[in-house]
């Protein structure tokens, strides 16, 4: 793509005025003297993991898209695909991070961010909840596409824009030692309930009371749950209770690269308790007036599983590779841009 194409391609891209960007800065720091979530700019992937030179090429004369991200390995691993497989199309690309969906919401709605990678389910129930209150009827549920339809009837009216889902998905999931599994011949949670074992939970202290953690462990599956120990969610203190048998079961993600590493195994959901959490784009209107934007994210999209993103988590999480070198690796490796 030439300069001239890539320029004529960019004027559908527009940004906020600069006291839209100053405004929200300014929120972010009252927050953060009141002890809430605060909103960082730490510029893009080049500025954040000192090097990556990917993410600012392109035209270098027309609008710059800024990829929100939140703060923690995925969501650094995501932003930087989809800053990186834009920038190799000719977009100059930013990734801005974002503490809390509270802040970076409002800014992909003004255009101050133009593209955030999103959790399909959990971003439908945040605008459920921003639109119809704390106690709205649950419109997520374990069907992608009618939790799409769901998200899309939410934010049309904000002036967003949802793209196609994949196969890559972030749930909440369950593991077990694989000792533990392979001795009760578990694979499933409905193999875990049947069996009536007692079973002590490490998890996050707000389980007892979420329908997907405990209470939905009980009802659905019948699984016998005596206590929730909270570790919080798939963190080191949690795998690392279950490891060492203080659990019997822990609460971790689908897509969590270091269960081998504590000799865990997860038990599948078989009977659907989880939500879709799909990841997909989410884009301003502006931004997504850009046909070329939309295919190279749907691209990634189509491409991207869960395996795929439990593998970028364990190199980032255990081989401390870079989330910049992990992204770019896997692009090339994919043939989603050049090496």
């Amino acid at each position: 793509m030439d300069n001239q194409t890539v320029k004529s391609a960019r004027t559908t891209l527009r940004r906020a005025p600069l006291a839209t960007a100053a405004t929200a800065l300014t929120l972010a720091l009252a927050l953060t003297a009141c002890g809430g979530e605060s909103l960082e700019e730490t510029g893009s992937g080049s500025d954040t993991d000192a090097g990556s030179d990917s993410t600012e090429t392109g035209g270098g004369d027309g609008e710059t898209l800024v990829i929100g991200s939140a703060d923690f390995t995925e969501a650094t691993i995501t932003a930087e695909l989809y800053a990186q497989i834009l920038a190799d199309a000719g977009f100059d690309t930013e990734i801005q991070t974002v503490r809390g969906r509270e802040l970076y919401a409002p800014a992909l709605e003004s255009g101050e961010i133009n593209i955030v990678p999103e959790y399909l389910a959990t971003t439908a129930e945040y605008f459920n909840r921003d639109e119809n209150g704390a106690d709205a009827e649950p419109v997520a549920s374990s069907d992608p596409e009618a939790t799409r339809d769901a998200l899309i009837e939410l934010v049309e009216p904000r002036g967003l824009t949802v793209l196609d889902y994949g196969d890559a998905v972030n749930q909440n999931a369950f593991a077990v030692t694989e000792e533990f599994a392979e001795e009760n011949g578990f694979t499933t949670l409905t193999d875990l309930g049947k069996s009536g074992l007692p079973i002590r939970l490490a998890a996050g202290e707000d389980c007892v009371e979420r329908p997907f953690c405990q209470p939905g462990l009980e009802e659905v599956y019948g699984i016998d749950i005596t206590e929730v120990d909270p570790k919080g969610v798939g963190t080191a203190q949690t795998k690392q209770s279950v490891q060492n048998g203080t659990n019997e079961l822990a609460l971790v993600t689908t897509t969590d690269g270091t269960l081998a590493d504590f000799g865990l195994v997860l038990l599948e959901d078989n009977q659907n308790l989880q939500q879709a959490d799909n990841i997909l784009p989410v884009l301003n209107d502006a931004t997504a007036e850009n046909q070329e934007v939309v295919d190279v994210l749907n691209e990634l999209t189509s491409t991207l599983t869960t395996e795929d993103l439990v593998e970028l988590n364990r190199q980032v999480d255990a081989e401390r590779i870079r989330a910049v070198d992990a992204a770019r690796d896997y692009l090339v490796d994919k043939g989603l841009i050049d090496g």
